[in-house]
């Protein structure tokens, strides 16, 4: 029987880390199930979804956080499937918002699909200079899950409201994969 964990480590960049770990991985006869693994000011940070062999999985979770010895900040969690009939019907939406920089705007968004219920499925932003005009603009693109009284229509209309609020432009198109 096999074993999930979700493992999280953050620490100094180096070449090679990856490989490093998905070596380690492959030593224990596990395989990354799913990862998100990005460099943030200077640090790496790796989220990863591994399985191993339940035989193997103590002396798995020993040798990874070996790597605290490295300098590197580390969780390892065991992970449980979760029940796909706790979402049945939900609709799934890639939302994408562009706008000038200012704080705030990841909130506001977080806080009004929360209070509508929706579920954050993934996550990622990023400030980058304009071409032209050298302003910072925030980038956010997101996929959630929605209940399934929140339609595509009601989900993009009340996004664009609180888009107008931040000052920001928000699209909400279905989620393709």
């Amino acid at each position: 029987m096999e074993k999930k964990l979700v493992i999280t480590l953050t620490g100094p960049d180096q070449v090679g880390l990856v490989e490093r770990f998905t070596r380690l991985v492959l030593e224990y006869h596990g395989n990354v199930k799913a990862s998100r693994m990005v460099r943030l000011g200077g640090v790496f940070a790796m989220l990863v979804h591994v399985s191993v062999p339940e035989s193997n999985l103590e002396a798995f979770r020993e040798r990874v956080r070996s790597l605290r010895e490295e300098g590197y900040k580390l969780t390892t969690n065991l992970s449980e499937e979760w029940d796909v009939a706790d979402y049945s019907g939900w609709l799934p939406y890639q939302i994408s918002l562009r706008g000038a920089d200012h704080e705030g705007i990841l909130h506001g968004v977080a806080q009004h699909l929360a209070e509508k219920g929706v579920n954050i499925e993934s996550l990622e932003t990023n400030v980058v200079q304009a071409p032209m005009s050298g302003i910072n603009l925030f980038m956010m693109d997101a996929v959630v899950l929605a209940p399934p009284e929140i339609s595509l229509h009601k989900c993009q209309e009340t996004l664009e409201e609180i888009g107008d609020q931040l000052n920001v432009e928000i699209q909400v198109s279905h989620y393709v994969g």
